[in-house]
C-alpha cells in the first residue's frame, strides 16, 4: 500500500496519464513494476528443494542469511569460542586419552593444538572475507560446489548435535558426585531445558551468559594450575608426588607412539568447536576485529589452558590412576566416573577441593553446551536459507532467533538421554565416536576450502592473511587425513568411518535426488 500512496496524491488527470503509461507498458515491463509488491527472500522464491542458482559473487549468500542481530562484542565472540572448546573434551576426556597415551598425552595435545591453529589461520583468513553465519559450510558451497556447502553443513550440525549430547551425558556423570542416587536423565532434562531458555532468548542474553561461564573457567583453570604448582613445590620428597611421575609406570610412552597417535584423535574432539568463532562473525558488531582478535588470542589461550593443565594434572598423581578411567586396550572408555580433575583435586586433600573442582568441571560441560546449541541453531539456519533444509527452520522470530532451528537441534540431548539409560557406562565415549567424524570432515573440508579461496584471491588483497600457504594448508589436510585413516585401527573409534561413510553417502544421494539442477555445476566446479 505504501507503494501507491504516491499515486493517490496526484490530481485526478495525472492519475489517468500514469493509468495510460502503466497501460501501454508491455506485460513484462507491468511485472517489474509490480514486483517490489510481492518480493521475497532469493532463498524463498521456490521451494526448499531447490537452492537458489549461485552467482560469480558471494554477497547473495550473505544476503540471503540476513535478519540476525549483529550485537556480539570482540570479547563475547572470544569467550565463545573458548566457551566451547574447554568443556568435556578436557575435563572428562582427558582421562580417555591419558589412557591411551600416558604421559606422551603431552605430546597428542600439542599436536592437536598445532593442527587448530593451522585451521584458526585458514578460517580467520576466510571470515574476514566473508562474515556470515553459515561461515565455512557457505564457503565449501560457494568456492567449491552446492554439494560440497550441503555436506558440510550437515556433518558439522550433526557433529555438534552428538557433542551436545556428550556435553550433557557429561553433566549426568558429574552430578552423580554430590546426588549419587538421583537417576541421570533428571540431570540431563533439568540443565537442557535451562539452556534452551538462554538460547531461545536474544543473541545479546547468550553472548552474556557465555562470556560470564567462560571467564569463570579460565580464572578456575587458572588457579588450578596455581594450586597444583603450589602441591608441586612444597610436596615432600616421598609423597609421590612430582615430575618423575611423567616416566614411572611404563615411560613416558608407555603404549608406545601408537597410543600417542591415537590420543590426538581425543584432543582434536577437546579442541573441537574453536571453529564457532566463524560463525558467530555473522552477529558480530565488528566482524574483521572480532576475528582477528579471536585468531591472536584463543588458540594461545587453548595451548596455555590445555597443557599447562594436564602437565600439572601427570605430576601430581600418576597417569596409570589418572587415565585408568578409559581401557585403551579394551578401547571401550567403560566405567567413566568422574573428572579427573576432581581426582587430582581430591589427591590434594585440600579441604573442599573436589567438590569445588566438580562444581568447575560442571559449569565447563553447561558453557560448551550452550556454545554448541547457538552454533548448531545457527548452521541449521543456514542450512535453511541455502534451500538445503526446510523453510520453516530459516525463520526469525521477533528477538532475531530462529527458534525453530534450534528446538530441531536439541535432538543431540534426546538421544543422549536415550543412550544414556541404555548404555550408562560407555555412553560418553560412544557419543565421541561417533561426532568425532563430522568433526575432522569439517576441518578437513575447511582447509581444502581454504585453498580454492586461495585461488580465487589469488590476485585480490586480503585484510587477513595466513602466513606459510599453501604449506600450512596442505599439512592440515595431511594430519587431518592420518587421523581419520587411523579410526577404523581402533577399537574406541571404529563406529566413526562406519557411521561417518554411509552418513556421507546417504546425504549425497539426498542432494543429488533433491537438487539436480546443480549436479552440473558440482561438477564444473570441481
Amino acid at each position: 500500500m505504501n507503494l501507491l500512496r504516491p499515486f493517490a496524491c496526484h490530481s485526478g488527470a495525472k492519475r489517468r496519464n500514469l493509468l495510460r503509461s502503466f497501460a501501454c507498458h508491455s506485460g513484462a515491463k507491468r511485472k517489474n513494476l509490480l514486483e517490489p509488491l510481492h518480493s521475497k527472500p532469493a532463498s524463498y522464491t521456490k521451494s526448499a528443494r531447490m537452492p537458489p542458482t549461485p552467482t560469480p559473487d558471494f554477497a547473495h549468500i550473505t544476503a540471503r542469511e540476513e535478519g540476525l542481530h549483529h550485537t556480539l562484542s570482540s570479547a563475547q565472540i572470544s569467550m565463545i569460542a573458548i566457551g566451547g572448546a574447554i568443556g568435556t573434551g578436557l575435563f572428562l576426556g582427558s582421562a580417555f586419552a591419558i589412557g591411551f597415551a600416558g604421559p606422551s598425552v603431552l605430546i597428542s595435545y600439542a599436536i592437536g593444538a598445532l593442527i587448530a591453529l593451522l585451521l584458526m589461520g585458514a578460517l580467520a583468513e576466510m571470515t574476514v572475507a566473508h562474515p556470515t553465519s553459515g561461515s565455512f559450510g557457505a564457503y565449501a558451497e560457494h568456492y567449491i560446489s552446492p554439494l560440497a556447502g550441503f555436506l558440510v553443513r550437515y556433518s558439522y550440525w550433526s557433529a555438534v548435535v552428538f557433542a551436545v549430547g556428550t556435553e550433557v551425558t557429561a553433566i549426568a556423570v558429574y552430578m552423580r558426585l554430590w546426588y549419587p542416587a538421583v537417576p541421570g536423565v533428571v540431570w540431563i532434562l533439568g540443565f537442557s531445558a535451562t539452556l534452551i531458555a538462554v538460547n531461545a532468548a536474544t543473541v545479546k542474553v547468550f553472548g552474556t551468559v557465555e562470556y560470564s561461564f567462560s571467564l569463570f573457567k579460565i580464572l578456575a583453570i587458572a588457579a588450578f594450575i596455581l594450586l597444583g604448582s603450589y602441591v608441586l613445590v612444597t610436596a615432600p620428597a616421598n609423597s609421590g608426588i612430582g615430575l618423575a611421575n611423567y616416566t614411572r609406570h611404563g615411560g613416558f610412552f608407555p603404549h608406545g607412539l601408537r597410543g600417542t597417535w591415537i590420543a590426538v584423535i581425543v584432543a582434536i574432539f577437546s579442541y573441537f568447536s574453536i571453529e564457532m568463532v566463524a560463525v558467530a562473525a555473522g552477529e558480530a558488531r565488528d566482524p574483521q576485529r572480532a576475528i582477528t582478535r579471536a585468531f591472536r588470542l584463543t588458540i594461545f589461550r587453548l595451548i596455555f589452558i590445555y597443557l599447562l593443565s594436564l602437565a600439572v594434572m601427570l605430576a601430581i598423581v600418576p597417569w596409570n590412576v589418572t587415565g585408568n578411567q578409559a581401557d585403551s586396550k579394551a578401547g571401550d572408555g567403560a566405567g567413566l566416573s568422574s573428572s579427573p580433575f576432581v581426582r587430582v583435586a581430591a589427591a590434594t586433600h585440600l579441604p573442599y577441593a573436589a567438590g569445588i573442582l566438580n562444581l568447575v568441571v560442571l559449569i565447563a560441560a553447561l558453557s560448551a553446551m550452550n556454545s554448541q546449541l547457538y552454533i548448531t541453531t545457527r548452521m541449521m539456519f543456514s542450512l535453511s536459507r541455502a534451500g538445503f533444509a526446510p523453510r520453516r527452520f530459516g525463520a526469525l522470530n521477533r528477538r532475531g532467533v530462529p527458534l525453530p532451528a534450534l528446538l530441531l537441534s536439541t535432538i543431540g540431548i534426546a538421544l543422549a538421554a536415550v543412550v544414556y539409560v541404555l548404555y550408562p557406562a560407555a555412553a560418553f565415549t560412544l557419543m565421541i565416536s561417533i561426532s568425532i567424524f563430522g568433526a575432522l570432515f569439517t576441518w578437513l573440508m575447511i582447509f581444502v576450502t581454504h585453498l580454492r579461496f586461495r585461488r580465487a584471491h589469488a590476485a585480490t588483497p586480503l585484510a587477513f592473511r595466513m602466513w606459510g600457504f599453501p604449506y600450512t594448508t596442505l599439512a592440515g589436510i595431511a594430519l587431518l587425513s592420518a587421523i581419520l585413516l587411523t579410526t577404523p585401527f581402533t577399537p574406541a573409534f571404529r563406529l566413526t568411518l562406519v557411521y561417518g561413510l554411509p552418513f556421507l553417502a546417504i546425504l549425497t544421494i539426498i542432494f543429488l535426488s533433491r537438487h539436480r539442477p546443480t549436479l552440473t555445476e558440482d561438477l564444473q566446479s570441481a
